[in-house]
Order: C-alpha cells, then sequence, then structure tokens
C-alpha cells in the first residue's frame, strides 16, 4: 500500500472510530467528569485525524515552502495540545490531592506554553525543521520539539504507577497509552512518511477506551451500592424506635395543653419522616436550603423535648449550593445527643456556612461534653453513622469532613464541598 492511501485509511478510521465513541458518551446519562474531559479529547483527536487526512491530498498539489512549514507547524502544536487534554482528563480520572495537582498543574502548563512558543518561533528560526522547494526537512534538534510529550508522558507513567488508588487494568492502560508512542516514534525512522504515529495513537486511545471504561463503570456500580447502604443505613440510625417513641409522646403531652403546638410538632415530625424516607431512594443531592429546612425541623422536635436545654444558632452565609440528602443534619442530631445532653445544663448548637475561594463550608460547632481525639470510639466511628456519612460526602461531591475537639469545651465538625 502506498504512503497517501494507507494515511488516508488510517485517519478516515481514527475519524470513523472516535465520532462513535464521541456519540457514545455525549448522550450517556449523568456523564461523568472525567467522561467530560474525555469528550473533548475524542473530539479534538478528531479534528486532528481530519487534518491530517486533508492534508495528505493537498501536500501533493501544493509545493510551497511556506505551506510546508506552516501545516507542519500545526501538526506539532495539534501534538502537545492533544497530550494537554490527555492530561487534563488523567487528573479528572485520578483523584489527586490539592497540593500534588497543583503542583503537576504549574509543570504542566509552562512546559506547554514554552514548547508551544518554541514551535511558533521554529517558523522563523528553522531549528526544527524546514522546507526547501517543497521538501520537509528535519534538523538534528528535531527531536527536542517532542520534548513536551515525552516528559509529561514519563510524569503520568510515574504518576499511574505509584498511585496505590488504580487496580492493575487502569494501570495497564496508562501504561500502553504512555509507552506505545515510543515504539511508534523508532518504527516512523524505518518507514518515513507513513502515518505510524497516528496509528499508535489510535490503539493507545482504544486501549485506553476499553479498559478504563470497564474498570470505571465497575467501580460505579460498588459505589453505587455503597451509597445506597449508607442512606439505609443513616435513615434507620434516625429513625430508632426509642426517638419515634419519645417523639410521639411529647406530642400527646402537648395535645391537651397546647393544641396549636401540638398541630405543629405533628407536622414536624411528619416532614421529618417523609424526608428520611426520601432519601432513602434518592441518590441526588439536594439544595443546602433542603437540607437547612430538614436540621431546623429536626432540632424544633428536639427541643420540644428538652425545651431550655437545646439552643441553636443559625449563622448562614450562603445558601447558593448542593449536598448530599442527610449529610448534615445527622451532625447536628450527633451534636446534640453526644454533646450538649450529656451536660446537665444543656447547651447550645451553631449551625455555620460560609465561602471560600474554592469551596463551600458547613460547619457543626457545640459547646458540649467535647471528646478526646485518640478516643477508640471515634476511630470506629460510631457516632450516628459517621462513616456513612463520610463516605456519601466523599463519593457523591468529592467533598472533605474533619473534627476537632476537646474535652469539656465541645466539637466543631467541618464540611468542605469543593466548587
Amino acid at each position: 500500500m502506498d504512503q497517501k492511501t494507507f494515511n488516508a485509511t488510517v485517519c478516515l478510521l481514527g475519524v470513523l472510530i472516535l465520532s462513535i465513541h464521541i456519540f457514545n458518551v455525549l448522550f450517556k446519562k449523568d456523564r461523568r467528569k472525567d467522561e467530560n474531559s474525555l469528550l473533548s479529547f475524542f473530539i479534538f483527536t478528531v479534528i486532528h485525524f481530519a487534518t491530517y487526512f486533508a492534508f495528505t491530498f493537498i501536500r501533493d498539489t501544493v509545493k510551497s515552502d511556506t505551506f510546508i512549514i506552516g501545516f507542519y507547524t500545526l501538526f506539532y502544536i495539534m501534538n502537545n495540545v492533544e497530550l494537554l487534554l490527555f492530561y487534563i482528563y488523567v487528573t479528572r480520572y485520578i483523584d489527586f490531592d490539592a497540593k500534588t495537582k497543583k503542583i503537576l498543574n504549574i509543570v504542566n502548563y509552562v512546559l506547554f506554553a514554552l514548547f508551544i512558543i518554541s514551535d511558533f518561533a521554529n517558523i522563523f528560526a528553522k531549528f526544527y525543521f524546514t522546507s526547501v522547494g517543497g521538501v520537509y526537512t528535519r534538523t538534528p534538534y528535531m527531536i527536542i520539539s517532542q520534548g513536551y510529550q515525552f516528559i509529561m508522558l514519563v510524569v503520568v507513567f510515574l504518576i499511574v504507577l505509584v498511585n496505590k488508588k488504580l487496580v492493575f487494568r487502569e494501570k495497564l492502560a496508562f501504561f500502553f497509552y504512555c509507552t506505545i508512542p515510543f515504539v511508534a516514534i523508532i518504527l516512523q525512522n524505518n518507514y518515513k512518511g507513513y502515518a505510524i504515529a497516528y496509528v499508535s495513537l489510535l490503539m493507545a486511545i482504544e486501549i485506553l477506551f476499553l479498559f478504563l471504561n470497564v474498570e470505571k463503570n465497575i467501580k460505579l456500580r460498588e459505589e453505587e451500592q455503597k451509597v445506597k447502604e449508607a442512606n439505609i443505613k443513616i435513615m434507620v440510625s434516625q429513625i430508632q424506635p426509642h426517638f419515634v417513641y419519645n417523639t410521639l409522646s411529647s406530642i400527646s403531652t402537648l395535645i391537651p395543653l397546647n393544641p396549636e403546638e401540638a398541630q405543629k410538632a405533628l407536622d414536624n415530625f411528619t416532614d421529618y419522616l417523609r424526608v428520611n424516607f426520601s432519601a432513602l431512594t434518592e441518590n441526588k443531592l439536594v439544595s443546602f436550603e433542603d437540607e437547612l429546612k430538614h436540621i431546623k425541623t429536626y432540632v424544633s422536635l428536639e427541643k420540644m423535648r428538652f425545651k431550655d436545654r437545646l439552643n441553636a444558632v443559625y449563622d448562614i452565609g450562603v445558601t447558593g449550593f448542593a449536598v448530599p440528602p442527610l449529610s448534615i443534619q445527622p451532625l447536628v442530631e450527633n451534636a446534640i445527643k453526644h454533646g450538649l445532653l450529656k451536660k446537665i445544663e444543656g447547651g447550645t448548637v451553631t449551625i455555620k456556612t460560609y465561602e471560600t475561594d474554592d469551596a463551600y463550608i458547613v460547619e457543626v460547632i457545640d459547646d458540649g461534653v467535647g471528646f478526646n481525639m485518640s478516643d477508640p470510639e471515634l476511630k470506629s466511628n460510631r457516632h450516628v453513622g459517621l462513616s456513612n456519612i463520610k463516605h456519601r460526602i466523599k463519593s457523591m461531591t468529592n467533598g472533605d469532613i474533619s473534627f476537632s475537639s476537646e474535652v469539656n469545651k465541645g466539637t466543631k465538625v467541618t464540611v468542605k464541598f469543593y466548587k
């Protein structure tokens, strides 16, 4: 097969296969964040393949040095952009901590900018390649132009290698994507003019897409099951018989004394049960306003029983964000039951929200009995299904939850929902 036919076939095949992937991802219900990045990567790669397909036919008729230099400059820039999009996909797929991600981003974007500048500079300086009489000619320094790709592929490979969260199938997929291009470069030297690099790119993408999608879907199914189990455990923990009995008993006592207050308490109790049962079947986020309403409903029921022993302060600075249902209310419940009500005189629970550059913060603060941070009870996560709450916040929003406490002074729970 001649070069022109081979290259055109490879490009058409790439456009066709990637277009099918784009269609599948584009119309997929509930796309993941990493799949949005994958979609951008696929779309740009289709444009890349289509551009080279057009070039295979135009180059026979246009022999201008300016045209040749311009087109090859475009290709080398597209190679770098393609790897940049791949890197963005990797950072979305792998859950980096904020510090590591910041360092990697700085390295990546600085290198990308430097090599893009050098690609443009080559148009005038011609230190990578040139064209004489319409013939593309590489210089001995051509390999340097691939520096960004070499460096970032090695960086991604090392990141994947040391990452303990990735399973073997995921590591293998990234390994192939990072190593196949190196093999293609060796083969390209023996088969000059043939689009070996494009063949290797298509192979690497197919392996990546197949391996990672299979693994991600397996993980998602497992994660969904864990979230459902966590929802059930939290709901059950909040509708314990003694809570239902005590609340109904308090309402019953209130009926002859203050029928209007009793009716209001009964309505609140009905709302409380409805939200809890609703959370059992719903796996989607709710507005913080809805969660706050549920918190106030719960506090009103407890205040009906404990009167002046329980006080609540709402220092709400921001509400325009979403949270998993029953993620903050159990923390308030925990503060009341395990903090305030263990003191004879009771105390105050404060629910505070505010905003930072990168997150919405919710704090639940009580001035109760507190606890020793090294207490094994904390480690065993016995406080109102604490491990379930942490899991749901992490899996549904990638948020963080932290604690600080001091004996006889109180406890503060801080939840971060990243923007």
